[in-house]
């Protein structure tokens, strides 16, 4: 999965979401070892590999075959890197992870690059195959998936994925469709759902909630992330920084709670006769951030990021 923000580039000059906050949170050490797990175009992981000291390390992971290539590109002379292809939900299973980690680093979501890709197939604004996979060799694209799923689980995801409101009756409308012609193209979906439901006062393309729900669900996102943030829980020592940026409310939901299942002593149960001892495991480190206004007058993509920090706590011994 990789981040949702504009990528700082040779060229461009431009840095990822919340670039100063991500640094910030990770409280770099020159002798420390850091994994991006969200390597996308490299824009966070330059900026902690300037931070890091010839002794330091930086593990760099991403699904997306064309972001690993430019970090192998861009990185892969540097002694001070190890490059992976795949989800950081198995950070855990990779050696290099091992000896434990000072930080982690996760930009969730669609990346810039990715979305400008027609051939990718994740935006509806350009059209495209209809395939929306982070990592094109694995699993199904989303017109494999339209093109058998019923409409109960087109629904479904629709909802769960999307909280989109029409989403039975988009459904419908798909199931219809696909039998008189395969919907394989993102101009066509994106057509096909402005029908059904046209464009609202809010100025939201119609298709925006379904694009994301879709491309949630074949990617296994909240599934990866869940798995992620445990793998991280698991490599972090003690004092190593978790640093998350998301970009809607699904995701950001999930990082709070196990921020929070973590750092906080369940509510006291009255039936409970004896009180069930708690070790804190993390620490939170602030609230909610967000972009400040100089990011988003420039960058129209970090009006929905929202950053979260956790720090490991020590392992309490017994008394």
């Amino acid at each position: 999965m990789t981040g949702g923000g504009v990528e700082r580039t040779a060229t461009s000059g431009h840095l990822p979401v919340m670039y100063r906050q991500s640094l910030d949170g990770l409280q770099v050490r020159g002798d420390g070892t850091y994994l991006d797990g969200t390597f996308g175009r490299g824009g966070h992981a330059r900026g902690v590999l300037d931070l890091l000291g010839e002794n330091g390390r930086l593990l760099l992971m991403d699904k997306d075959p064309e972001a690993i290539a430019v970090a192998e590109r861009d990185f892969g002379g540097d002694a001070r890197v190890a490059i992976f292809r795949g989800s950081f939900a198995d950070m855990a299973r990779w050696g290099a992870t091992g000896a434990g980690l000072d930080g982690v680093l996760l930009d969730l979501g669609v990346s810039s690059p990715q979305l400008d890709v027609a051939e990718r197939g994740f935006s509806f604004s350009k059209d495209g195959p209809l395939d929306m996979r982070m990592d094109p060799d694995v699993g199904q694209s989303a017109a494999q998936w339209l093109a058998t799923a019923d409409e109960r689980e087109i629904a479904d995801v629709l909802w769960t994925y999307g909280e989109e409101r029409q989403s039975r009756k988009i459904a419908r409308t798909l199931v219809a469709r696909r039998e008189e012609q395969p919907i394989t193209r993102t101009a066509q979906l994106a057509e096909l759902i402005a029908a059904v439901m046209p464009r609202g006062k809010d100025k939201i393309h119609p298709a925006t909630r379904s694009f994301q729900a879709i491309r949630i669900f074949i990617n296994r996102e909240l599934a990866d992330l869940e798995a992620g943030l445990d793998a991280a829980l698991s490599r972090l020592k003690p004092g190593g920084r978790l640093v998350v940026i998301s970009f809607h409310s699904l995701e950001d939901r999930i990082v709070k709670q196990f921020i929070n299942r973590h750092a906080k002593a369940p509510p006291a149960n009255r039936r409970m006769p004896i009180e069930i001892p708690f070790d804190p495991q993390l620490l939170a480190i602030g609230g909610a951030q967000k972009a400040d206004f100089d990011e988003t007058s420039v960058n129209p993509r970090a009006r929905s990021a929202v950053l979260r920090v956790a720090e490991k706590l020590p392992v309490q011994e017994a008394a």
